[in-house]
């Protein structure tokens, strides 16, 4: 019996006709879907005034230029423009790798793609600021909404609303002010530690205002990311919502502007 060998494309397309159609039809599904809801942008724009730690400093934006005759590119002697940017990575909306604060931490370009899109969980501080407008979640505050919405699940991001954000651009020096509303250190090892986590973030520039930034050494140090200068958690539901997380793939990268928006159940 002579044996015939079938060439490598069509073997591919007998496969691809040997899949379900269900199975085809999956991410098409799904994109429908993500396609049909409302997204909210939890990013901040940035710019050269935008507030950041005094230990950094301001970025500076400038044309960028010919290395060879110092003169910037612009549209009308070359076609293009471009902008030269120096800024420490820590700036605006932004991501903490766990090798921000760990000598072995994994840097921002070797966290898990898997890990940038998650189940979105909000906890709302701001009923608690009436009273103390500095108020840190506790793992009371958390009981108290897990009774009204819910455990929360493992493997999601947990973002800590304030309503901070609404100061950024209103009024930059409030916005860095200290100490603020934060997340209270036991809180963060609980969400970790009893709830299996992946991440969380907030609004402020610190995790939390304790002397030694407490609840950022221990995420960083146990090797997991943290979104820092949110936006608009106003606008999100306690739960049902996904997060979108991306960065640059800046290699070994400690740190950079991230762009975070969540699609909304």
């Amino acid at each position: 019996m002579k044996t015939r060998i079938l060439p490598a494309g069509l073997v591919a397309a007998l496969m691809l006709f040997a899949v379900p159609a269900s199975a085809q039809s999956d991410l098409a599904a799904a994109y429908r879907v993500i396609a049909s809801k409302t997204f909210v942008d939890l990013t901040h724009s940035f710019g050269p005034e935008t507030p950041v730690w005094s230990g950094f400093g301001q970025a500076k934006f400038s044309p960028a230029s010919d290395p060879k005759t110092k003169k910037p590119y612009s549209i009308k002697d070359d076609g293009f423009r471009t902008t030269f940017y120096e800024m420490v990575g820590q700036y605006g909306t932004h991501v903490d790798p766990p090798a921000h604060f760990a000598e072995d931490g994994i840097t921002m370009d070797e966290i898990p793609l898997k890990q940038m899109i998650l189940p979105l969980v909000v906890l709302d501080n701001t009923p608690y600021q009436g009273k103390d407008e500095n108020h840190a979640f506790s793992v009371a505050d958390l009981m108290a909404w897990e009774k009204k919405h819910g455990k929360v699940p493992r493997g999601a991001f947990v973002a800590l609303r304030t309503d901070m954000y609404k100061d950024w651009d209103k009024d930059p020096e409030r916005f860095k002010r200290a100490p603020f509303p934060a997340w209270a250190f036991e809180t963060i090892k609980f969400l970790y530690e009893q709830r299996g986590v992946t991440a969380t973030g907030h609004e402020a520039m610190d995790t939390d205002t304790t002397d030694k930034m407490d609840s950022e050494t221990w995420i960083l140090q146990h090797g997991h990311y943290q979104i820092e200068v949110m936006a608009n958690l106003d606008r999100v539901p306690a739960k049902g919502a996904l997060i979108v997380v991306t960065w640059p793939k800046v290699k070994k990268g400690l740190g950079f502007p991230a762009r975070a928006f969540a699609i909304l159940p």
